[in-house]
């Protein structure tokens, strides 16, 4: 078998889109999601697109135990994982602080933070058994500046931001790669899932500038992985030409 990736989130955006380019380059693939049929739909377009190794895993990274039986019934063949890509997660609401809605918050840290946890305590084993391997964190600008109405996703990427540090020095000794990856403005599903399924409001997000896209995310993980194994790229923030940051925009 062929180097093995393990994505989180892989049935649309960011980690269908890592899938994808993976795939080109020969890798075989573990899956995750929590649509099954969507995740069943991408992992068939692989192997008939690009002819490589796929195991679908479709679970909730919220549902710890479901995460655990997962990764601890993987045949020994697939346990093997090189690179562990934690790309899971989601903005819900853009409510101001006092307004928010609990549950909102709730899904958003146990999915970008606990979910995260929770994959990445299964898997970084492994590659510590192999004394190899890294770890991508898929975080965000949002982990880099807060701003008006982001209040607790911010506070979720500030962890992805947070933890991926503290990846990188305790698993030093055993010559594991962390990278975070902290996109900007990208169309995929995240606007349609923070405004809630309102695609107009959606659309408004991207209005007047060239956001990034998913494949753009996908070929800065894949290039952070194909380094050589004594250079680690800790920390990449990753924005379309006509965004600055968090904040500003250049909007024709």
């Amino acid at each position: 078998m062929e180097k093995i990736v393990f994505i989180t989130g892989a049935t649309s955006g960011f980690g269908e889109a890592c899938a994808h380019k993976f795939a080109a380059h020969g890798y075989s693939l573990i899956l995750t999601g929590r649509r099954a049929d969507r995740l069943a739909d991408v992992a068939g377009t692989l192997r008939q697109t690009h002819g490589v190794e796929v195991l679908e895993l479709a679970f909730d990274v919220q549902d710890r135990a479901a995460v655990g039986a997962a990764v601890d019934g993987l045949p020994a063949e697939w346990k093997e994982i090189d690179i562990l890509i934690n790309n899971a997660g989601l903005a819900l609401g853009r409510d101001l602080f006092q307004d928010a809605n609990l549950d909102d918050w709730d899904t958003m840290i146990d999915t970008n933070v606990k979910g995260l946890l929770y994959v990445s305590r299964a898997v970084v084993p492994m590659l510590v058994k192999r004394g190899r391997g890294q770890v991508i964190n898929i975080g965000s600008v949002a982990g880099k500046q807060v701003y008006e109405r982001g209040n607790v996703y911010c506070a979720s990427k500030y962890a992805v931001d947070a933890l991926s540090k503290a990846m990188r020095i305790d698993l030093l000794p055993h010559r594991i790669k962390v990278t975070a990856i902290h996109p900007g403005a990208a169309e995929t599903e995240f606007a349609l899932v923070r405004m809630k399924g309102n695609a107009e409001a959606a659309k408004k997000v991207y209005d007047g500038y060239q956001p990034l896209q998913a494949a753009d995310v996908a070929d800065v993980a894949y290039y952070t992985a194909t380094l050589p194994p004594h250079v680690c790229i800790n920390d990449v923030v990753l924005t379309c030409t006509q965004q600055a940051d968090a904040y500003y925009f250049s909007r024709d």
